[in-house]
């Protein structure tokens, strides 16, 4: 809970609509009047109405975060994210989103041009109490979240922390024993589709598992991810669907309010082999307040897979992926976190990190030479994937318990 005497975070917003404008100055006003939230305390130093605008309100009154909208007069969101990495490289910003694809494909930009997060604007048909509600329990955790962690890298002075700060050392090289790793699957939240841009593409298209990734975002700016992906990557990307054979050298995205899990291949018509594992989707209810949730996806592979499920948690808020991650580990598998220097938000690998649980803590930049690493060792003792849900049964029915 924010107290009295402690410094306000000082954002501002630009955008503009008047009305979007008015929304948000009830959002911060509301917030000062809530003794009650546990966020710390936040004020609107300002609001502008177009790019040109919000540069000079970012010079003049240095905010910790800026809300930016996408489509503005004189200077674009774009343009004006493209003018803040060369004056203000190191302030967070969150996109205003409309829920359209154009608006899917704009944001996808804006974060690979270095915001941080976005929010999604009420839809018209919403009345102003509404449209207050649905934003502000977007936005306020998100700008906490993203001045915090900007606090505590300034305060570092952008030294990156290895894995030795927080937890005993362990090197990219060393593991638990485990037999050959069979799946990767991925978490991620804030900042993921930008760590997704850095990592995948320095994947070669031959790599020997398949993927899976559940990443933090609504329906349609899932399937505009998995396409932006796929013409930058080696391996091919595609947007999940329920019954997909999971197949080497390819990347499975959780489409957006669907849960994604791997399960084993139902035989079809005409044929001899039901071996094999395949893409599930479900529409059970949130877990961690997400759907798609990390956790669903973890502990299906822990419960497939056992000691051949390599799970990585990178950037993201909360704590979705660690009783994944934590279930994962008790089969055997391989656990890997990002570290906090890389990572828009240290909330998802931080908790890994912080639980002990990870093989590894490691910057974006080495990840992907880990996974190959561990995903190259010992390819030459295979184990089919029938039989991985026949082993260890005992322990996967605990992993699972609570959840099934």
């Amino acid at each position: 809970m924010g107290t009295v005497n402690e410094q306000a975070l000082r954002v501002l917003a630009t955008d503009d609509s008047s009305v979007m404008r008015g929304i948000m100055h009830r959002i911060f006003q509301k917030h000062e009047e809530d003794r009650l939230s546990e966020l710390p305390r936040m004020e609107l130093c300002g609001l502008a109405r177009d790019g040109v605008e919000c540069l000079e309100a970012v010079r003049l009154l240095k905010p910790d975060v800026l809300v930016l909208d996408l489509e503005m007069p004189r200077l674009n969101g774009l343009e004006v994210l493209e003018r803040l990495q060369i004056e203000s490289p190191g302030l967070p910003v969150i996109m205003c989103s409309a829920h359209t694809e154009h608006g899917a494909r704009s944001t996808m930009e804006a974060l690979a041009r270095g915001a941080a997060d976005y929010v999604m604007k009420p839809g018209a048909q919403r009345d102003l109490g509404a449209a207050l509600e649905s934003l502000s329990q977007q936005l306020l955790p998100r700008i906490a979240a993203l001045a915090k962690d900007a606090q505590r890298k300034a305060e570092r002075g952008g030294k990156e922390r290895g894995p030795s700060s927080t937890r005993p050392a362990v090197q990219p090289g060393e593991t638990r024993a485990h037999r050959g790793i069979e799946v990767v699957v991925i978490g991620l939240s804030t900042g993921g589709p930008s760590a997704l841009e850095q990592m995948l593409p320095k994947l070669p298209a031959d790599f020997p598992v398949p993927m899976l990734i559940v990443q933090h975002m609504p329906k349609l700016f899932t399937s505009v991810l998995a396409e932006r992906l796929d013409k930058c990557c080696a391996l091919h990307v595609e947007e999940g669907y329920d019954g997909a054979a999971l197949r080497p050298g390819t990347v499975w995205i959780a489409p957006g309010d669907a849960h994604m899990e791997v399960a084993p291949r139902r035989m079809m018509l005409g044929e001899t082999d039901g071996s094999g594992a395949r893409v599930r989707l479900h529409h059970q209810e949130m877990l961690n307040h997400c759907r798609p949730a990390v956790d669903y996806l973890f502990f299906s592979a822990a419960r497939m897979y056992g000691a051949g499920a390599l799970a990585l948690v990178m950037t993201g808020m909360g704590s979705d992926g660690l009783d994944g991650a934590r279930a994962v580990h008790r089969c055997g598998g391989v656990v890997l976190a990002q570290d906090e220097a890389t990572s828009a938000v240290w909330g998802m690998p931080g908790r890994v990190t912080e639980a002990g649980i990870a093989d590894a803590t490691l910057p974006i930049s080495v990840i992907a030479d880990v996974l190959k690493q561990k995903v190259g060792a010992g390819r030459g003792a295979k184990v089919d994937s029938s039989q991985h849900a026949l082993n260890g049964m005992t322990l996967r029915r605990e992993v699972m318990h609570g959840l099934y």
